[in-house]
């Protein structure tokens, strides 16, 4: 099922530890209206900036395994507003970056651990930017002013 022109809701729901733990993570019709918002709204304008595909490492993730990958218990991944993404040829830091000056109205941007780029889609967008780092095991979340 297309959610939009370049992604389907299969690719969003897809998750290695849903299929290796048994995970039903199938989507409600809630949560697929807000994927599709997050495709139309939020990807779909990257992906046609960036004129190359996007990779969806994470997108929906039921709350049984969003606790099996530990993710935080407000996730917007359970709600189907945010997805983890990256771009082939692109760091990390250049895609953050892109998203970040591009015009995209999203509501969170998170550069998590310099390997995926975080980012979720919200009516009442807040433009929060934020760089996700370890620091004696424990995710440090800094502003990014800029």
């Amino acid at each position: 099922m297309n959610l939009s022109e370049h992604f389907t809701l299969e690719e969003m729901v897809f998750s290695q530890t849903a299929v290796r733990k048994g995970i039903d993570n199938t989507p409600d019709t809630i949560v697929i209206r807000n994927l599709t918002n997050l495709c139309e709204h939020i990807l779909e304008p990257i992906r046609k900036g960036l004129a190359r595909p996007i990779h969806i490492s994470s997108g929906y993730r039921c709350e049984a395994l969003n606790k099996a990958i530990g993710g935080a218990k407000t996730s917007q991944h359970i709600e189907g507003k945010a997805a983890d993404i990256s771009v082939k040829g692109m760091t990390t830091q250049e895609l953050y970056d892109w998203i970040k000056y591009s015009g995209v109205v999203f509501d969170q941007l998170i550069q998590e651990f310099d390997s995926w780029v975080h980012i979720s889609y919200a009516v009442n967008a807040r433009m929060d930017r934020l760089i996700a780092t370890k620091k004696n095991g424990k995710t440090i979340y800094t502003r990014d002013a800029v």
